[in-house]
């Protein structure tokens, strides 16, 4: 009998509160005789991913991550997409990004979709990695919450401006799928989809759920 496979998520900032909670989100999508899916977080990073320059400031460390810890297939978890491409250089194993495996995800639940942004300064950032997929024309808004990564993980009253600010995606921009735009509302998804009726995505459980297609495929 082979090596059991293994997915490794990254979370690139250092608060492992957000890396509990991703381990949290993932876990109900691994089974016993499934790949292993291990968590970490990038102890160099820091404490949240909240402007272009700690998206810079982590993308070598996310490659030397990826050279030095084997797995059959990586899941960078951090709506930046830090370092999506250096760390394919890295390895011949699948990196995946969680933004761009979430759109992909709540493009094929419904026609036009939103993003919950952590902050208003978040969202030029993704504004250019949509460009760069191409899928602009089926952005319907994106909006912020207006809080930090630490305290969409773990800080009060998350889940009431969560629902808020969906609501105003799907009542007002017309959005009929919401991605969550920062790793760290991975617990929230499954209420805040129960709240607004509508398809919500939790990027880190769709690129997982990705990765675990391309290796079972071989």
């Amino acid at each position: 009998m082979g090596a059991r496979a293994r997915i490794l998520v990254i979370n690139p900032n250092s608060n492992d509160v957000v890396t509990q909670g991703l381990a949290e989100a993932v876990a109900p999508l691994a089974s016993p005789e499934g790949p292993a899916i291990d968590c970490v977080t990038l102890a160099e990073g820091p404490f949240g991913i909240e402007s272009q320059a700690d998206v810079e400031s982590v993308t070598l460390p996310l490659a030397r991550r990826v050279a030095r810890d084997p797995a059959d297939a990586y899941v960078i978890a951090c709506y930046s997409d830090p370092g999506l491409a250096v760390c394919r250089e890295a390895t011949s194993r699948p990196v995946l990004g969680i933004a761009e495996c979430g759109i992909l995800t709540a493009m094929a639940r419904g026609d036009r979709f939103g993003v919950i942004a952590i902050r208003t300064r978040s969202i030029p950032r993704h504004l250019r990695g949509l460009r760069q997929m191409g899928v602009v024309s089926r952005l319907a808004g994106e909006r912020a919450l207006e809080m930090s990564v630490a305290e969409t993980a773990s800080g009060e009253g998350t889940f009431a401006r969560l629902v808020e600010v969906g609501t105003a995606l799907r009542d007002v921009d017309g959005a009929d799928a919401i991605v969550l735009g920062c790793a760290g509302m991975a617990r929230h998804r499954a209420p805040l989809e129960d709240a607004l009726g509508i398809a919500v995505i939790d990027p880190t459980q769709a690129a997982v759920a990705m990765a675990l297609g391309i290796l079972a495929r071989g």
